[in-house]
């Protein structure tokens, strides 16, 4: 089966249901992805969607060719919480934006994403932001107010929460909307708010200002991949309000386009079962993983064993089975050529609305079955086994022999004087260094895990 012969299938939010994906033209497939607001270093959560989409793209790469695939993924550089940062620092905006939006591109490239053929950043597209705008007021889908300008949701109170399956009156009662008294409705969004002296602003219409989050995604949408485009993603987070607000704007902007076609959205990550915040202490940025020697493809392949549509949970124990994996899958590739495409079984779980768990499954039994070289061009297909992810497992590697020697005299003299002080503390020692502890009655085993740290080792 060739790569032209696939069907893609995905899970369309907009439609609530699973449809055969067919690009409005396959020479030039789009899609846009919503990114980062650049304030800080990227956590775990934000890392998924960079990760999920980052496969689609190869995938439809894979189907429609390198070069008939149009990525999209945006930096918010203009928001508050920019802003609160640079009043906290000190720092100026534009060097905090530059050094984070640096940091995520860095980051998500340890974790092996392609970066897109497109990264708009929102401060580039204020005047297109402005336009669009002044083209809402004009058609009665937005109003200005006290140096503000809002989205009249009523405009548009029909189509309005289709894509998150809610009424306005359901989303009044049961949303957090800010009341102020220059709304007609509850539910107006802010397109545009003015700005003072001390924050970043621009001249416009209504005042010196700032835009509104939604309508940046918008009008970069809208510049780069035209009125009408193939898929919008992002985490399921964005639903409400922000994807709800874009396409309320987009359509009513652009009402010959139907903005996206298709809406993909990834569901939210937790750590070891509970969901990831500063206050239960399991709270992990990308860097931080990364910084404790978990490599970037075995954070990939955690990822990728959980399909997108269902809540993922890192644990360490998965990233030590991961990291397990690929050592044994990078043995068996080793000095092989790759098979001249990935296997049809992977691609065919992938087409399935991006099943990367199912694609997995493949690999394991494309290495159970020997086969190499497919198994190769699989993985490198999704992102994994590649030259550039690889210096972690062609690392130099410890010997651990002695170290398992002394805990294992250690437990011997334990057992005649009952006192096992010496070893709890040898154990504990090890396990902080990033190793695991099998003791059995003929030996101990130390099994390095994602964190090792050898240096830890040398005061023992």
């Amino acid at each position: 089966m060739g790569t032209k012969d696939i069907v893609i299938k995905l899970h369309n939010t907009k439609t609530r249901k699973k449809e055969v994906f067919e690009p409005i033209d396959a020479s030039n497939v789009r899609m846009y992805v919503c990114g980062p607001t650049v304030y800080d270093r990227a956590h775990l959560g934000n890392a998924r969607p960079v990760v999920v989409f980052d496969v689609l793209y190869r995938l439809l790469r894979e189907v429609y060719g390198a070069d008939q695939v149009t990525y999209a993924r945006n930096f918010t550089d203009v928001d508050d919480k920019i802003n609160a940062r640079a009043a906290e620092s000190g720092r100026p905006i534009g060097d905090i934006t530059a050094e984070t939006t640096q940091w995520f591109l860095d980051d998500m490239g340890e974790l092996g994403a392609l970066q897109p053929n497109h990264m708009p950043r929102a401060t580039e597209y204020i005047p297109q932001m402005v336009a669009m705008i002044e083209d809402l007021i004009a058609k009665g889908h937005a109003y200005a107010a006290e140096g503000h300008v809002l989205f009249a949701v009523d405009s548009w109170k029909d189509l309005y929460g289709n894509l998150s399956g809610r009424s306005v009156d359901d989303m009044i009662a049961g949303a957090r909307v800010e009341v102020a008294p220059y709304k007609k409705n509850p539910m107006d969004f802010v397109l545009w708010k003015p700005s003072t002296d001390d924050l970043p602003g621009w001249d416009s219409p209504w005042g010196r200002g700032r835009p509104g989050w939604h309508i940046e995604c918008s009008a970069m949408s809208y510049e780069l991949l035209g009125e009408t485009f193939d898929i919008h993603g992002g985490g399921n987070d964005l639903m409400f309000p922000h994807h709800e607000n874009e396409i309320a704007q987009s359509c009513c902007a652009h009402p010959e386009g139907d903005f996206a076609r298709f809406w993909l959205h990834n569901e939210m990550l937790q750590v070891e079962g509970k969901k990831m915040s500063k206050s239960l202490g399991n709270f992990f940025t990308v860097r931080d993983l990364l910084d404790q020697g978990y490599p970037g493809e075995v954070i990939r392949l955690v990822f990728l064993q959980t399909h997108y549509r269902k809540p993922m949970d890192w644990t360490d124990k998965k990233a030590k089975e991961a990291e397990a994996t690929l050592r044994k899958w990078r043995a068996l590739t080793a000095g092989i050529e790759p098979a001249s495409s990935a296997a049809a079984a992977v691609l065919e779980a992938l087409a399935d609305d991006l099943n990367s768990a199912g694609a997995i499954a493949e690999l394991h039994k494309l290495a159970a079955a020997g086969d190499a070289a497919g198994l190769l061009a699989s993985a490198r297909m999704l992102g994994l086994l590649t030259d550039e992810m690889g210096a972690w497992a062609s690392a130099p590697s410890v010997d651990l022999s002695a170290f398992e020697e002394k805990l294992f005299e250690t437990r011997q003299k334990a057992m005649e004087s009952k006192d096992f002080s010496e070893v709890d503390r040898l154990k504990a020692a090890y396990v902080e260094a990033g190793l695991e502890v099998r003791m059995s009655k003929t030996g101990v085993e130390l099994v390095p895990g994602a964190g090792f740290d050898p240096a830890k080792l040398e005061a023992l």
